[in-house]
């Protein structure tokens, strides 16, 4: 019976795995039509969760490496049906992204107005490590915009190919090997994607229902020597908390007293304009690298990530590593962006989004009742549903035999003993029908929970 051994090449034990089962079929380890273990007999063996191998085997499916026949189980499917699987119909909540309606609807009549552009062609060369100007200083009112931040310096902001780049750009310039970043106790996984490939250190920091605490801020600080603190103060994702105007100041009189620097992702900023207090880098800009970007307001495709530097030093060490590491940044993308912005676009765009979030998220908790932890504005694009670790992964698992795929419970947690629960993506769902339906079958597979049934 297949046994994988799970190489350190991932940062997640089903990616691990998934890399397992796809190097075994490339190596004829695992040959067309072998059968596989059960869910529960690799789990066991493994001594991974019973969620992590139901996700890692939808996965399979989906991609064709496998085959699943009720009632008999899974086998390696034959070399030549490799190729892209059909839809399998299963409903995904994983992925934390704005519906896309709205931007599809305005997207082929934008290209008309970018035909009409001067500097249309001038896009097809390399734009400066920075951005174009042009692109910076819409990027700038955008961001007023959004997050409240009135006084961002257009000298120091930096056009990126997505905020997950602005991410490895401010660790990678404040921060060596080895070192230790402060983060909360539940975090966005791309981040500790970052930290594993850059060789960082992750430490949990305990929250309440407004984010972080200040005084476990100090004592983690205090106690592993850390430089950096990364947080989402605004909707944090995954628990859809947001900090105060108190805590805010609480966090950057920690940061001070401590040397630390704070790196601010305020992507979801756009969901809670007129509830959140402006962001910690409004208050503190010179210890704040600021980040946001378009793939929840608007979408993921254009690309566009914004970052606001503290310094100038920390500014043109961040335009040195651009250019070591692709020269110049994409700026097609950004183009779009910045002509929706100007243009009124991406206004109309966001209030559409808004609107549907909230239908969503009204649509969502209805369902969940209890069983979900009120976001701290209702347009949040997730939902938080707190429980312990085991259970998380067991309704994790109940839910894809349901044909719901949401995030595996491993993914944002970084101290499992600080905070553990299953974070929904509401955004992704084609349409308020398809989420009515899958909302009901993660409400029966927390039923299920409930009278016991694993």
């Amino acid at each position: 019976m297949w046994t994988p051994v799970l190489a350190d090449d991932v940062e997640t034990v089903s990616g691990r795995l998934l890399s397992a089962m796809r190097r075994d079929i490339a190596d004829g380890v695992l040959t067309p039509g072998e059968k596989l273990p059960t869910h529960r007999d690799l789990a066991h063996r493994l001594g991974i969760g019973l969620g992590t191998v139901t996700t890692v085997y939808a996965e399979a499916v989906r991609e064709g490496l496998i085959t699943a026949q009720v009632g008999r189980g899974s086998f390696v499917a034959d070399q030549a049906s490799l190729a892209p699987p059909l839809d399998d119909g299963t409903i995904r909540m994983s992925q934390n992204v704005p519906p896309l309606a709205p931007a599809q609807r305005r997207f082929a009549a934008t290209f008309g107005r970018l035909r009409q552009r001067p500097d249309l062609v001038d896009h097809l060369g390399y734009a400066p490590p920075e951005g174009y100007a042009a692109h910076r200083r819409l990027g700038a009112e955008w961001l007023k915009r959004v997050s409240g931040h009135d006084a961002i310096d257009v000298s120091k902001l930096i056009v990126t190919t997505g905020a997950q780049q602005a991410m490895t750009l401010a660790f990678d310039t404040l921060c060596k090997p080895g070192d230790t970043l402060l983060c909360e106790a539940a975090t966005y996984f791309g981040m500790r994607s970052i930290a594993q490939v850059g060789g960082y250190k992750l430490r949990g920091v305990a929250m309440d229902g407004e984010g972080l605490l200040p005084d476990a801020l100090d004592q983690a600080a205090a106690e592993s020597g850390a430089k950096l603190l990364y947080t989402l103060p605004t909707l944090q994702n995954p628990t859809g908390r947001i900090m105060s105007y108190r805590r805010r100041m609480e966090i950057i009189e920690v940061a001070r007293k401590r040397g630390l620097w704070i790196v601010e992702d305020d992507l979801y900023s756009v969901f809670a304009i007129g509830t959140a207090p402006p962001p910690l880098s409004a208050y503190a800009p010179d210890r704040c690298i600021y980040i946001n970007g378009t793939s929840k307001a608007l979408a993921p495709g254009l690309r566009v990530g914004y970052m606001v530097m503290p310094n100038a030093d920390q500014y043109d060490a961040a335009l040195r590593l651009i250019r070591a590491r692709i020269y110049s940044p994409a700026s097609l993308g950004a183009m779009i962006a910045s002509q929706w912005i100007e243009d009124g676009t991406a206004d109309e765009v966001v209030a559409e989004v808004q609107a549907e979030m909230l239908a969503r998220g009204a649509i969502a908790r209805d369902r969940l009742g209890s069983a979900c932890e009120a976001p701290a504005d209702p347009r949040c694009p997730h939902l938080w549903l707190p429980m312990p670790e085991i259970d998380a992964e067991r309704l994790a698992a109940r839910a894809m035999r349901a044909g719901v795929e949401i995030t595996p419970p491993s993914a944002p947690l970084v101290d499992a003993g600080m905070l553990s629960g299953v974070r929904l993506c509401i955004g992704a769902v084609a349409d308020r029908a398809t989420l009515s339906s899958a909302v009901d079958r993660v409400a029966d597979a927390l039923r299920e929970r409930d009278h016991g049934v694993v």
